[in-house]
């Protein structure tokens, strides 16, 4: 794509397909998840905070696929890729066009953050400030986190349970969980360690099924990165270190679940979750004999949106139970 004769505008099915909204349920659950919770657990919501920061948490997913669809573009080694595979040579975009485009993106979602920060704690401003930084760097400047076997811890904390976090932040008082109380000249930072922890616990699932969807797409793509020089986590592991990982990250997430409810942290109901281990584990093997971006990969979301849709289902008729019994 040298001359600007030969680029062509992005339609609307383009901007999906650039954008993979296919797998955009890796940042809706989470905050699904955590808008239950905070009515669930902490009996708090605050509709306005979350209609804002969800707002802001898809555009923030839009800009990282699209701002790591440029990259990869622009820093592709293996031409073949360049041309024929990135969207944007395959379908001749424009990449200064669509960075633009990201950009906006970006910019919504910081105007939204600082509105949250003004509703709620000026910690949240630390806290989305971190998220934004690593969004960015993953794939831009001297070093980027791509290039390293970071992809699935950061997706997992960042997108997994920092999501699932500030929803329940944005829906609770700062005093339940953490803030930062500014009073000329001083300064405190308080928070409840327990209360942490619980949601620690309670979010670990988002953190191992959000990672997973992340280790699918490097084992997937494990050649084609190495001919880029992107040396991911399956790298390092191999294939056969990486498929045993793998399903123990999503064996982890039922035990975690568990000991929630032996907890009284999660409602009786999440472990109805149990209920989906036949389907993930035929997943676990269909994905574990061939790993193909076009078809196998699917399984990843699968299982993701299979095990935290359970959870979901299971939230909301505790809350219908605990209302009707109140």
């Amino acid at each position: 794509m040298t001359k600007e004769t030969t680029v062509k505008p992005m339609t609307f099915k383009l901007f999906l397909e650039f954008i993979r909204l296919n797998a955009k349920t890796a940042s809706a659950i989470p905050f699904v998840l955590g808008l239950l919770y905070s009515l669930y657990y902490f009996q708090s919501v605050d509709w306005l905070n979350s209609l804002l920061y969800f707002i802001a948490q898809m555009a923030i997913a839009f800009f990282v696929t699209g701002f790591n669809n440029v990259q990869d573009y622009k820093l592709a080694v293996d031409q073949h890729y360049r041309a024929t595979y990135n969207i944007i040579g395959r379908e001749h975009l424009s990449a200064h066009r669509a960075l633009n485009l990201m950009l906006a993106f970006l910019v919504l979602a910081c105007g939204l953050g600082l509105v949250l920060v003004w509703r709620t704690n000026l910690l949240l401003l630390f806290i989305g400030g971190a998220g934004v930084f690593v969004t960015i760097f993953y794939t831009f400047g001297p070093i980027p986190f791509s290039r390293f076997p970071l992809g699935e811890l950061l997706s997992g904390v960042a997108e997994g349970f920092g999501v699932f976090f500030i929803t329940i932040y944005v829906n609770v008082s700062p005093q339940q969980l953490m803030g930062f109380f500014f009073d000329w000249p001083r300064f405190t930072l308080n928070g409840n360690l327990v209360t942490l922890l619980i949601v620690v616990l309670v979010g670990l699932p988002n953190i191992f099924t959000v990672a997973n969807v992340m280790f699918a797409d490097n084992m997937s793509d494990l050649a084609q990165d190495i001919r880029n020089q992107r040396f991911t986590l399956p790298y390092y592991l191999g294939i056969k270190w990486a498929l045993p990982l793998y399903a123990a990250l999503l064996y982890l997430s039922f035990i975690s679940v568990s000991i929630s409810v032996i907890l009284r942290l999660l409602p009786p109901e999440s472990l109805l979750v149990w209920l989906t281990l036949p389907k993930i584990q035929q997943n676990i093997r269909i994905f574990s004999r061939k790993q193909v971006k076009e078809t196998t990969f699917e399984t990843a979301i699968q299982n993701l949106m299979l095990f935290q849709g359970v959870q979901i289902v299971a939230l909301i008729i505790a809350i219908l139970r605990t209302q009707v019994f109140k």
